[in-house]
């Protein structure tokens, strides 16, 4: 009965992992062949897989797990999916009924563990529930703010035989869709935009969970409203756009972070605003009169900056509804965009181009030399997100996939492979730290088994980069801890996994290690050894507000 309900619902992969408490599953589970089963090496790659497949896809990933340690390993990666707004099934294997609650082999309360990582979650104890919980669960999952949703069942329940019953209605009276835009919000909020002199719109993934990007474009060049996106809404709006502020938050551009600071209207669309976003809260933004926050989760309106305006309305509907209201522009925007034209010439993106070591802003120059607008980049936790985030030009929606909320190391391994199954016509380059590489390494037995053409970029600077540089600038440099000084040879570990790979540690070794890559089929992982001191800029230091933003040193 599961397995038909997931087939039901459109279900193509599985990523899992069988155990005693989920067998009842798997024994059926050849019969079901339109069903694809992904075995994985560790149940936190499997969560990270159905979250990358889910993102690149747009379809809700499904994981396979069995009771106690098995469900607990999925807490992580069920975090990570819950912070970004990422639809997924978890399906866990418990105990049978009569055991619950009494310290049976391999219990734990799963339902307590993940309530506060999941949209939704269930203990199913009958089989008569199973229909009705399976369908409501891919309905909360993908509808409203998108998240994970979990289904405990017990081992007797899957053993049960049942009438095949095809739920026809949901009945979820606490669950209330924001299906309607406040007219008059959205007129309020056209009118503030239009009528601003200096006016800033900040795009989160809501926009692109929305599929806003269009709408999002039409009001900004309407409103001729230049456009932040956060590290999450990365793609809403393209980096090459002339309106185009690049990213916002603590490690945004100079260029953004002076515009927010110095706006008089801002409009945030589908984001949390969240402590990465605003810096310093007291000092976020003041000069701004009006604060509009478009939001489809009703949750985020005031959680940390009371708007002026609120809509709590799905973002495409809001901007369409917006976009006739804006009319004709008040104020001459003139000399606002020259004046940002202006602290983009004096704040560029820049770096050490040459001090004897490898940098990671050349290798990540020619990657998008290469590949430009046709390929996924999944990036990992730590500088090396930033430097992805920062010197890609990203001008399509759904091209950087990254742990942006729950920051989750040893995500991008396991979601690259996920956003493969996904997006198989895609290229698909993993880009990540060698710390957060190792945490979830064991997940390239996937990768080789099923010959995927995913490509990885390993920024190997032998420390935890982020974590150092923290320490170098707001801990009085006191390097703690840091040091990953005995680590595998990844070529060779590769080769042990049975896959091909290089060690560069020269600037004219990138591009053929890159050549390299492209013409071999299936994985590959070149192992960049960069400057180990290289840093992440700008960055605003912890505490300060964003216009104490610091910039790279102007090098020689």
């Amino acid at each position: 009965m599961i397995l038909e309900a997931l087939e039901r619902e459109g279900v193509e992969y599985i990523f899992g992992y069988p155990g005693g408490a989920n067998l009842p599953i798997y024994q059926h589970l050849p019969e079901h062949p339109n069903l694809k089963h992904i075995l994985v090496r560790h149940e936190q790659g499997a969560a990270h897989m159905a979250d990358g497949y889910a993102r690149a896809s747009g379809k809700p990933g499904v994981v396979f797990a069995t009771s106690g340690p098995g469900a607990l390993n999925l807490v992580t990666g069920l975090c990570t999916a819950y912070m970004d707004s990422v639809p997924m099934i978890a399906i866990t294997g418990q105990v049978v009924s009569t055991q619950v609650g009494r310290d049976a082999f391999q219990e734990s309360d799963v339902i307590g563990a993940t309530s506060s990582v999941t949209k939704h979650s269930y203990l199913v104890t009958r089989i008569d529930q199973l229909p009705r919980v399976i369908h409501e669960a891919f309905h909360i999952a993908t509808t409203g703010r998108p998240g994970p949703v979990l289904i405990d069942i017990c081992k007797d329940v899957q053993q049960a035989d049942a009438e095949r019953i095809t739920p026809q209605y949901l009945d979820l009276p606490g669950y209330k869709l924001n299906g309607h835009v406040n007219l008059d919000q959205a007129r309020q909020a056209a009118q503030a935009l239009a009528g601003a002199e200096r006016p800033v719109i900040l795009a989160g993934h809501g926009v692109l969970l929305s599929h806003a990007e269009r709408e999002l474009m039409q009001l900004s060049e309407a409103a001729a409203a230049p456009v932040g996106t956060t590290l999450l809404g990365i793609g809403a709006f393209p980096v090459k756009h002339p309106l185009s502020l690049h990213m916002t938050g603590f490690m945004g551009t100079g260029w953004c972070l002076k515009a927010v600071q110095n706006a008089d209207v801002l409009m945030m669309v589908g984001m949390r605003v969240d402590d990465r976003v605003t810096a310093k809260l007291s000092e976020f933004a003041p000069n701004v009169k009006t604060f509009i926050h478009v939001d489809i989760d009703e949750s985020e309106m005031g959680k940390n900056v009371r708007p002026h305006i609120e809509l709590v309305a799905d973002a495409r509907l809001a901007l369409e509804a917006m976009l006739p209201h804006v009319g004709k522009v008040q104020a001459d925007r003139g000399k606002w965009l020259a004046q940002i034209d202006e602290w983009r010439e004096e704040h560029p993106l820049r770096y050490r181009h040459s001090n004897g070591q490898l940098q990671p802003q050349d290798v990540l120059i020619d990657m998008y030399r290469r590949a430009k607008s046709e390929a996924i980049i999944v990036a990992d936790v730590g500088q090396n997100q930033i430097w992805a985030a920062l010197w890609w030009n990203y001008d399509r929606p759904g091209l950087f996939i990254n742990s942006g909320g729950s920051g989750t190391m040893g995500f991008a391994l396991p979601a690259a492979i996920g956003a493969k199954f996904g997006r198989p016509d895609l290229p698909v380059w993993c880009v990540a730290g060698e710390g957060g590489f190792v945490m979830t390494a064991q997940e390239l037995s996937v990768a080789v088994e099923h010959q995927l053409d995913v490509k990885i970029v390993l920024l190997n600077n032998f420390s935890l980069g982020m974590v150092r540089q923290f320490q170098d600038d707001f801990y009085g440099g006191v390097r703690s801890q840091v040091d990953l000084t005995h680590m595998p040879d990844f070529v060779k570990l590769c080769e042990a996994y049975g896959l091909p790979a290089l060690r560069v540690e020269k600037f004219e070794d990138i591009a053929p290690s890159f050549d390299a890559a492209e013409r071999t089929k299936g994985p590959f992982l070149i192992d960049f050894r960069i400057d180990p001191e290289a840093n992440v800029y700008p960055i605003v230091p912890l505490g300060k507000g964003l216009n104490e933003f610091r910039e790279a040193p102007e090098y020689a």
